[in-house]
Protein backbone atom coordinates (compact mmCIF):
# COMPACT_ATOMS: atom_id res chain seq x y z
CA UNK A 1 0.00 0.00 0.00
CA UNK A 2 1.58 3.65 -0.90
CA UNK A 3 0.63 6.13 1.73
CA UNK A 4 0.31 9.87 0.28
CA UNK A 5 2.91 12.31 2.14
CA UNK A 6 1.45 13.83 5.32
CA UNK A 7 -0.16 17.56 4.59
CA UNK A 8 0.98 20.19 7.12
CA UNK A 9 -1.93 20.16 8.99
CA UNK A 10 -2.24 16.09 9.29
CA UNK A 11 1.39 16.43 10.54
CA UNK A 12 0.65 19.15 13.02
CA UNK A 13 -2.16 17.21 14.20
CA UNK A 14 -0.42 14.28 15.09
CA UNK A 15 2.44 16.61 16.93
CA UNK A 16 -0.98 17.93 18.96
CA UNK A 17 -2.12 14.34 19.73
CA UNK A 18 1.32 12.77 20.64
CA UNK A 19 1.55 15.81 23.16
CA UNK A 20 -1.86 15.13 24.65
CA UNK A 21 -1.10 11.59 25.25
CA UNK A 22 2.39 12.21 26.80
CA UNK A 23 0.82 14.90 29.13
CA UNK A 24 -1.79 12.36 30.25
CA UNK A 25 -0.10 9.17 30.79
CA UNK A 26 2.36 11.52 33.25
CA UNK A 27 4.30 9.69 35.43
CA UNK A 28 3.29 6.21 34.31
CA UNK A 29 5.44 4.07 32.14
CA UNK A 30 4.86 4.01 28.50
CA UNK A 31 4.91 -0.30 28.45
CA UNK A 32 2.19 -0.40 31.26
CA UNK A 33 0.28 2.57 29.23
CA UNK A 34 0.73 0.11 25.91
CA UNK A 35 -0.05 -2.69 27.44
CA UNK A 36 -3.31 -2.26 29.51
CA UNK A 37 -4.35 -0.36 25.32
CA UNK A 38 -3.05 -3.38 23.92
CA UNK A 39 -0.76 -1.93 21.49
CA UNK A 40 2.62 -2.39 20.85
CA UNK A 41 5.01 -0.05 23.04
CA UNK A 42 6.31 1.08 19.75
CA UNK A 43 3.00 1.87 18.15
CA UNK A 44 2.65 4.13 21.64
CA UNK A 45 6.10 5.35 21.01
CA UNK A 46 5.78 6.27 17.55
CA UNK A 47 2.21 8.05 18.27
CA UNK A 48 3.56 9.94 20.89
CA UNK A 49 6.43 11.06 18.75
CA UNK A 50 4.35 12.17 16.02
CA UNK A 51 6.33 9.77 13.67
CA UNK A 52 2.64 7.82 13.65
CA UNK A 53 1.04 11.50 12.43
CA UNK A 54 -2.48 9.43 11.68
CA UNK A 55 -3.14 6.14 13.91
CA UNK A 56 -5.91 4.11 13.41
CA UNK A 57 -9.03 5.11 15.60
CA UNK A 58 -9.31 2.17 17.43
CA UNK A 59 -5.92 3.02 18.58
CA UNK A 60 -6.64 6.19 19.91
CA UNK A 61 -9.70 5.45 21.15
CA UNK A 62 -8.15 2.69 23.07
CA UNK A 63 -5.09 4.45 24.73
CA UNK A 64 -7.50 7.30 25.09
CA UNK A 65 -9.61 5.09 27.72
CA UNK A 66 -6.75 3.64 29.37
CA UNK A 67 -5.31 7.44 29.99
CA UNK A 68 -8.41 8.02 31.57
CA UNK A 69 -9.37 10.91 28.23
CA UNK A 70 -12.72 11.24 26.38
CA UNK A 71 -12.35 11.52 22.70
CA UNK A 72 -13.96 14.33 22.68
CA UNK A 73 -11.01 16.23 24.34
CA UNK A 74 -8.71 14.02 22.25
CA UNK A 75 -10.82 16.01 19.19
CA UNK A 76 -10.98 19.25 20.55
CA UNK A 77 -6.96 18.66 21.47
CA UNK A 78 -5.89 17.43 18.15
CA UNK A 79 -8.46 20.48 16.30
CA UNK A 80 -7.50 23.68 17.82
CA UNK A 81 -7.41 26.07 14.72
CA UNK A 82 -4.71 26.37 13.13
CA UNK A 83 -3.07 30.69 13.47
CA UNK A 84 -4.80 33.38 11.44
CA UNK A 85 -7.62 30.40 10.12
CA UNK A 86 -11.17 31.24 11.54
CA UNK A 87 -12.29 28.21 12.97
CA UNK A 88 -15.51 27.68 10.80
CA UNK A 89 -18.16 24.94 9.41
CA UNK A 90 -15.48 23.46 8.03
CA UNK A 91 -14.10 21.72 10.92
CA UNK A 92 -15.53 18.44 11.47
CA UNK A 93 -17.24 17.10 14.96
CA UNK A 94 -16.13 14.40 17.19
CA UNK A 95 -19.43 12.71 15.88
CA UNK A 96 -18.70 13.32 12.11
CA UNK A 97 -14.73 11.94 12.66
CA UNK A 98 -15.93 8.69 14.50
CA UNK A 99 -18.62 8.10 11.18
CA UNK A 100 -16.16 8.64 8.83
Amino acid sequence: MVRLPLTHAEAERGQRLGALLRRARGERSMLETALDARVSPETLRKIESGRVATPAFPTVAAIADVLGLSLDEVWAEINLPEHGVESGSSRRSAREWLAS
